[in-house]
């Protein structure tokens, strides 16, 4: 099982892969930041991966059986994180206290910060198409504030099989690590008629454009996505120290992707390079900024 957070997850995962032992993954920098290396060893060593995230547990379940080339599209759903309803004017004076006041899940600092920018939905996007080898343009996102329903997938015949259940990650966690047995637990049952309403609506890229940067470093791949999530890890902790305004978060991503220069085809140490020269550039880029603060 990997559930440490951040980059420094990625060689434990690559090294016990070629140990050849089955992982249960719950470290998102994996897939985001070496996806291309990992899933070259997932292959290679035969062994299973296994999502924790509810989305991608959610996923693997509806295509449990299902032929994949038949897949029209995913949709992968989003709570909103706590400025869902929030303007633009609103999200300039948001304080970490408000940003980690998650209003479904309860998960860590770290990811609930990148929640409440939706980088966390973006992180998932790419860990889809790795985990599912589905191009980018099927793989969409709709808000759904309840969290009940955690993915869906539409067929060629316009079937949509989707998968449900209480914001409660002992079941993922559990059918990751049970499966393809399902073990009783001590979760609650779902009861629709006590939920009542089920709400979706687009996701708002201009609003929240972590979403839209990683949909564009999946896209043109490389180490474009090393060097967005090693640049949103040092904002998102300087945010956290309250060095950083929320919306600063964003704005520092895009100034360190703009001025990276690609690698195409990188092999791991390239990405773990990539990763400590990327973090250093957005701590340097900070501190100048808060120096002319000052």
């Amino acid at each position: 099982v990997n559930a440490l957070v951040g980059s420094i997850g990625i060689e434990p995962t690559y090294h016990a892969i070629k140990s050849k032992k089955n992982i249960a993954l719950a470290n998102k920098e994996t897939l985001v930041a070496a996806g291309s290396v990992i899933m070259e060893e997932v292959k290679k060593n035969n062994i299973a991966l296994m999502p924790i995230d509810s989305e991608h547990s959610a996923i693997f379940q509806c295509l449990n059986g299902e032929n994949i080339n038949e897949v029209e599209k995913i949709t992968l759903t989003c709570s909103g994180g706590p400025f869902r309803n929030y303007s633009k004017e609103q999200l300039k004076n948001v304080s970490k206290e408000d940003a980690l006041k998650h209003p479904t899940w309860n998960m860590g600092n770290k990811i609930t910060i990148d929640s409440a920018t939706l980088m966390n939905k973006g992180f998932e996007v790419i860990e889809a198409h790795w985990l599912y080898n589905i191009p980018y343009e099927k793989i969409k996102i709709v808000i759904h504030p309840q969290s009940i329903i955690h993915s869906l997938i539409e067929f060629h015949d316009k079937s949509v099989i989707a998968q449900l259940g209480l914001p409660d990650m002992k079941t993922p966690i559990q059918y990751a690590l049970s499966y393809p047995k399902r073990f009783v637990n001590n979760s609650k049952s779902l009861n629709l008629s006590q939920i009542k309403n089920l709400e979706f609506k687009e996701p708002d890229f201009e609003m929240f454009p972590c979403l839209k940067y990683a949909y564009d470093a999946g896209k043109i791949g490389g180490t474009l996505p090393a060097v967005m999530n090693a640049a949103n890890e040092v904002a998102v902790h300087a945010f956290l120290e309250n060095k950083i305004r929320f919306l600063d978060i964003a704005q520092l991503i895009r100034k360190i992707m703009d001025g990276h220069k690609l690698i195409k085809n990188p092999d791991l140490n390239q990405i773990l390079q990539t990763d400590k020269k990327t973090k250093e550039e957005a701590k340097r880029m900070i501190e100048e900024e808060l120096t002319v603060k000052n």
